[in-house]
């Protein structure tokens, strides 16, 4: 047999051993997810593809994807990173090299919300920023413009936001209370990719977003990944540098050959003295990049973003007509005005008066095979390992500790059917019987 003919037996049986692995979902004996990833055949081949062609580090397929995200974005430049959480790191570490005339300094005030993920708030003080941490909306779950402009100082000198579960910011808002204090603004979109404030994708308003790839969010390559958004062209080598291991070449997968795509690659010089341009590092750096088939994966993923973000929106919907029955209990999520939210799942805020607690309600949902989760990290500054970081509060995060204590999230996630929507609709049903 040629190696097509290999190759194309190879696919058909991944895809047989695909559809045998499906299995129908049976009420009251498998578990709904909050989330997961949603795959076919032709995501498993594509990686099989890659695989086969025997380039396992970041190459052909990665430099298509990144230009096919940026695409779908409508940026200047995406990198791919080997999760959110690095993008994050990257995207605030970019802003830190010397290399970029305006940097931020160690010491730097950077404005973020108490109720986060942690890799957001790490991002700030592994490279030596202070965050100041502002309260958050009880519906949106994001902070409001006049707490972030309450919370500038002198020292500020960046706005890092996170568009919670899927829901913008008031990025007409904040931009504006950037550009009057000359402030930068990172989006962390890990939740949210496709979402839009007024009609422009959310992540690409200030100059970095930043993407995750993990399997619970909109798309996955194969597990682990993320992306850098580029909206400044300033800091177009600066973060490829700082992606792979600090190194000063831009060549990229085509390399360009024995000399490199400058064509100088030799010519370079350290201290008087030729040297390799390839191994010359102007950052101290890191290794952020994922593996080429992630990226053949993603290529796949991408192509069906737009059928899972209308898959997230319309169990979105079908959860909030359900849960405006239970009102008197529950502070249902609110979409930001202007804005339409490509959700990650939807929270619930267990009202002070309601006769259940978050850990009976929850416990109840877990033992009948329902995934819930709080909302992340809750109050940040009440985990035990951010507890003793260099930070402020800005005001009273009065809402911040009710989520903190009160609010949790079920999935919305593409692979949730009807039948998973009423199998969750009854096991709710069953829980407030007893206070009827």
């Amino acid at each position: 047999m040629s190696e097509k003919q290999v190759k194309d037996r190879i696919h058909k049986l991944v895809a047989q051993y695909f559809n045998l692995s499906q299995k129908k979902f049976r009420p009251g004996k498998d578990t709904v997810q909050y989330a997961g990833a949603v795959y076919d055949e032709d995501d498993l081949n594509a990686m099989v593809d890659a695989m086969l062609k025997g380039w396992f580090g970041l190459g052909v397929q990665g430099e298509a994807l990144e230009e096919e995200l940026a695409k779908y974005m409508g940026v200047k430049r995406v990198y791919l990173t080997n999760s959110g959480s690095s993008s994050d790191l990257l995207a605030v570490a970019s802003l830190m090299s010397t290399q970029f005339a305006g940097h931020l300094n160690p010491g730097d005030e950077a404005i973020t919300p108490i109720c986060t993920f942690p890799t957001a708030v790490s991002s700030l003080v592994h490279n030596r920023l202070k965050p100041v941490f502002v309260d958050v909306d009880p519906e949106t779950l994001n902070p409001r413009v006049e707490d972030i402009e309450r919370a500038i100082t002198k020292k500020t000198r960046l706005i890092l936001l996170v568009h919670t579960l899927g829901n913008p910011n008031d990025m007409d808002g904040i931009m504006k209370l950037a550009k009057k204090h000359n402030l930068y603004v990172i989006e962390d979109n890990c939740d949210a990719l496709g979402s839009t404030y007024k009609g422009k994708k959310t992540g690409t308003f200030g100059v970095f977003g930043t993407e995750s790839f993990y399997p619970a969010h909109h798309m996955t390559t194969a597990g682990e990944g993320g992306a850098v958004i580029l909206n400044d062209l300033r800091f177009l080598r600066i973060t490829q540098g700082l992606r792979e291991w600090g190194r000063a070449c831009w060549c990229g997968a085509a390399g360009g050959g024995l000399h490199g795509v400058c064509g100088t690659r030799f010519q370079y010089k350290i201290d008087g003295e030729p040297y390799d341009h390839k191994y010359i590092f102007n950052q101290v750096g890191y290794n952020l990049k994922p593996v080429e088939l992630q990226a053949a994966m993603g290529r796949v993923q991408l192509k069906k973003v737009p059928r899972f973000i209308k898959k997230r929106k319309e169990n979105f919907k079908k959860y909030h007509k359900i849960f405006e029955e239970y009102e008197q209990y529950f502070i249902l999520p609110k979409a930001t005005p202007n804005s339409d939210p490509s959700w990650f799942a939807f929270p619930l805020t267990i009202r002070e008066k309601a006769p259940f607690n978050r850990f009976d309600l929850t416990l109840y949902l877990e033992k009948h095979f329902v995934q819930t989760r709080p909302l992340f990290t809750g109050n940040i500054v009440k985990q035990p390992g951010y507890k003793n970081i260099n930070h402020r509060v800005s005001g009273n995060p009065v809402n911040s500790n009710r989520i903190h204590s009160n609010t949790f999230f079920i999935g919305v996630y593409p692979g949730i059917e009807d039948i998973h929507i009423d199998y969750v609709h009854s096991t709710f049903k069953k829980f407030f019987k007893k206070y009827a």
